[in-house]
């Protein structure tokens, strides 16, 4: 027994004439007569009665007729899903990435599925204006992004939250310490991003430093990290805040890395998508990003328990 075979029957069942049911199926009226004819050998079974001037269905032909239905039902899933799967190990998902994303990077691929086994990865470092560009013009899949809360089109998917390090002069008494309170920080000047450039930062910070009695005196704004680390690092009096990813490549013995004590500030990354994604895509995208975020949220828990 062939499936081409439950094929042929259904469409006649259906059209009960085998001129129409082969014109249904693109192929000549002898090949169908033929299958039709060898599945009721097969069965032991006449499905049609041909004694008329019309053809119809035979007690079993009519019983079995749901049953054939079902099977080529369960062809066509067994095809797409097929193909759905072929198009998945193909794919390739093409990502913009900040150039401080360290082991978070490591973090998200392997919370794909599979650990992202047949999926090929295009990585672009762009700044974050043109990430979030890339991805409303369908160009970029997704991209990693921090310092927004909001963006048009676009839909954020929570990754992480970064606790933010101080950044000071190694030649300053206070990079003598293991840790900071914020409120330590209140005569030296802040560098950092304008709030023009970076509000959530800005914003984060500045209310940050309020909630500890301070308004901090604000320096130069940053134009570039290295820039301000350069300037620090040659004895200014100020400080600055990076992220824990970017403070890992930092080599100077002029620049002190201090975490703050108590409460973080952090400051959250988001995977960009577009709200019109492709829903396989954004249900790959979706699970892999809680997934970093319930291992990086574990990973936090457990650095601030008391040793």
């Amino acid at each position: 027994m062939e499936l081409r075979q439950i094929q042929y029957f259904v469409a006649v069942a259906e059209e009960l004439h085998f001129g129409r049911a082969a014109e249904r199926l693109h192929i000549g009226q002898p090949a169908v007569s033929q299958q039709v004819r060898r599945l009721e050998r097969e069965l032991h079974t006449q499905l049609f009665d041909r004694s008329g001037r019309t053809v119809t269905l035979t007690p079993v032909g009519r019983a079995l007729l749901p049953e054939g239905r079902e099977l080529l039902k369960a062809l066509d899933v067994f095809a797409a899903k097929a193909r759905r799967l072929a198009t998945q190990s193909e794919a390739t998902f093409r990502i913009g990435i900040s150039s401080a994303l360290g082991g978070r990077l490591d973090d998200f691929l392997d919370a794909l599925p599979d650990g992202g086994a047949g999926t090929r990865f295009e990585f672009q470092t762009l700044d974050a204006r043109t990430r979030l560009e890339e991805v409303r013009a369908g160009r970029l899949d997704a991209a990693f992004i921090r310092g927004i809360d909001s963006a048009p089109g676009l839909r954020l998917l929570t990754l992480w939250y970064d606790p933010l390090v101080v950044a000071l002069p190694a030649s300053h008494p206070l990079a003598r310490r293991d840790v900071l309170d914020l409120a330590d920080l209140a005569g030296l000047p802040l560098r950092m991003a304008s709030r023009t450039d970076n509000p959530v930062l800005f914003d984060t910070v500045l209310s940050a430093c309020r909630k500890e009695g301070f308004e901090p005196p604000l320096g130069p704004s940053s134009t570039g990290l290295q820039d301000t680390l350069a300037e620090i690092g040659a004895g200014a009096p100020a400080w600055t805040l990076m992220y824990p990813t970017a403070a890992r490549t930092v080599s100077s013995r002029r620049i002190a890395l201090l975490p703050l004590e108590g409460e973080p500030i952090t400051i959250c990354m988001f995977l960009a998508v577009r709200e019109t994604a492709d829903p396989e895509r954004l249900e790959v995208l979706t699970e892999t990003s809680a997934q970093v975020r319930r291992k990086v949220a574990g990973e936090l828990r457990q650095s601030r328990r008391p040793q």
